[in-house]
C-alpha cells in the first residue's frame, strides 16, 4: 500500500465532529498540520476553539481511534497547540455561512 499523504489523513478527519459546534474539525480550522512519514507514523498538529474546551478529551479519541483503524496508518502522535489561537475566519467559508459569520 502507497504511504497515506497529509490529504488523505485531512480527508479522513473530515468525519470527526466537535460536538460543541456540530462541524467537523478539518472545516472548523482546528487542524494546523499534517506530517505522514514514510512508514505510516502521523503527527498531528491541531488546536481546539479554547483552551478550555469540554469536548477536547472526546475529539482527541476519536482522532486517535480512527486513524489507527486505517490501514497503512502507524503510531499517531497529536500536538496540541494554542498558537495562533484559534478564530473564527480559520472556518471554511461553508461552515461561516452556515452559522451566519459571513
Amino acid at each position: 500500500m502507497e504511504t497515506l499523504t497529509p490529504s488523505d489523513i485531512r480527508r479522513i478527519l473530515s468525519v470527526v465532529i466537535d460536538p460543541e459546534i456540530g462541524h467537523n474539525i478539518v472545516d472548523l480550522g482546528l487542524i494546523y498540520g499534517i506530517h505522514v512519514q514514510p512508514n505510516g507514523n502521523v503527527y498531528i498538529l491541531l488546536t481546539f476553539t479554547s483552551p478550555t474546551c469540554p469536548f477536547a478529551d472526546i475529539i482527541l479519541n476519536q482522532i486517535r481511534d480512527l486513524l489507527e483503524s486505517v490501514e497503512g496508518v502507524g503510531d499517531v502522535e497529536i500536538e496540541i497547540t494554542f498558537d495562533p489561537a484559534w478564530n473564527t475566519s480559520m472556518m471554511s467559508e461553508e461552515i461561516q455561512v452556515d452559522t451566519g459569520l459571513f
